[in-house]
């Protein structure tokens, strides 16, 4: 019972990065690592621990620096580097967010459809939009954390398939440590997607804005120093472990059900869920759909988010979830707007899997140029003042910009 409530209060006292790496297992991340395991096995459980330090140290730096400068991320670049740079972003982001968007409601309406086939895809569609919608607009900043932190929890569900199936966990440890590379054009696609998957920007700018909200609501008076940093830093850490064994146990379930089985080919999460019921069992069906569902609440608010604070804080407008719509319409708008256009995605005929080629390849072309500008920035004395990056920082953080650099010209090259 002791333990039991020791756990209670430390998944209280657990800040924005529990929300931000659970965010980045969205129904399109769930669809892209389920085709991972489907089409290659367990070939690609590798990436894991690759790309945990990865994301670990660039959200670290993005989370430092709202921590530090009271700022989000746009409004730090707007304020010491080009605005060029920054309309840029903007330009290429606000597509790719939107479809992103798109794609994550597609994708709880489908799975809704599967679990209550009498109701159509496109009401549930209607619904999730609208539901998320309000509790955005109508709900303070501490309620909505509150809620995206107790939605983690549905990412608990994919940990539970594996065990569901009888796997061979022999094979499963050496798939893990020894790194399986296949020199061809689908492993390389599948390797940029997961890249492309994992290391979103636009968790970059959530990160650093959520830090500012929640220092906000603590106490903006209480000064930063080590004790504050590394409290941030331990909450980064986790919650981009958690994003990374959820990533390792959808790969794992897919490799072990469905490439087993022989489908090699999945190109929306439905299609994955369904896929389970009749190898797996109901049981496995069910916890992979009401997960896509779950993981989809957490998401699309943190989509919506980053995109609205992006944009507010780049045009100088009020923001922030703690604040009323009346107080910052512009910052509640832009979310309004990024969520009817994803819902009308929709109803437009767009093929869900290609609007996520089209997000990776706008996360894809974002994501070193955001880095590159993040690792500027948090080398700067006089912004980051005692704060900036260590030796061992600088080094995940290169080895991040260069690896999102060569996924970049890859995904180009393999798309055009």
């Amino acid at each position: 019972m002791k333990r039991l409530i020791n756990l209670w209060r430390a998944f209280r006292q657990l800040g924005p990065g529990i929300i931000t790496g659970a965010s980045d297992d969205d129904p399109s991340g769930i669809a892209t690592y389920s085709q991972a395991g489907a089409q290659f096995g367990l070939a690609t459980l590798w990436t894991a621990w690759i790309t945990f330090p990865l994301m670990a140290a660039v959200q670290e730096m993005c989370a430092r620096v709202g921590i530090v400068t009271a700022q989000g991320l746009a409004g730090v670049i707007k304020q010491h580097y080009s605005r060029r740079v920054l309309y840029l972003v903007i330009l290429i982001s606000f597509p790719a967010i939107t479809l992103n968007i798109g794609a994550d409601i597609a994708g709880m309406g489908a799975v809704a459809h599967l679990l209550f086939p009498r109701i159509p895809t496109a009401a549930f569609n209607v619904f999730f939009t609208g539901f998320l919608m309000s509790i955005i607009i109508y709900f303070p900043y501490e309620t909505i954390a509150s809620v995206l932190k107790w939605l983690c929890l549905t990412l608990l569900l994919y940990l539970i398939i594996p065990f569901l199936t009888h796997p061979d966990w022999g094979l499963i440890a050496r798939s893990t440590i020894l790194p399986t590379i296949h020199l061809d054009k689908d492993f390389a696609s599948m390797l940029v997607a997961i890249l492309g998957t994992t290391i979103s920007p636009y968790l970059f700018f959530w990160q650093a804005s959520m830090e500012v909200e929640n220092r906000q609501l603590i106490s903006p008076a209480v000064l930063v120093d080590k004790r504050v940093i590394n409290s941030m830093r331990t909450d980064v850490n986790f919650g981009m472990l958690c994003s990374n064994v959820v990533m390792f146990f959808i790969i794992l379930s897919a490799g072990t059900v469905l490439f087993k089985a022989g489908i090699h080919h999945i190109d929306t999460v439905d299609q994955a869920a369904k896929a389970f019921e009749p190898l797996a069992g109901e049981d496995a069906y069910w916890l992979f759909a009401l997960g896509v569902i779950g993981t989809g609440a957490l998401a699309i608010p943190v989509l919506a988010g980053s995109l609205s604070y992006m944009m507010a804080e780049t045009f100088g407008w009020d923001h922030g979830l703690s604040k009323r719509f009346g107080q910052a319409k512009g910052f509640y708008l832009t979310m309004i707007i990024s969520l009817l256009i994803g819902l009308s995605l929709d109803f437009l005929s767009i093929s869900p899997i290609q609007a996520l080629i089209w997000t990776a390849i706008g996360y894809g072309l974002t994501a070193p140029v955001l880095i590159f500008i993040i690792l500027r920035i948090c080398n700067n004395t006089l912004i980051m003042g005692e704060f900036t990056n260590s030796s061992r920082t600088n080094l995940l953080g290169w080895s991040a910009f260069g690896l999102m650099t060569v996924a970049a010209l890859l995904l180009l090259y393999l798309q055009f």
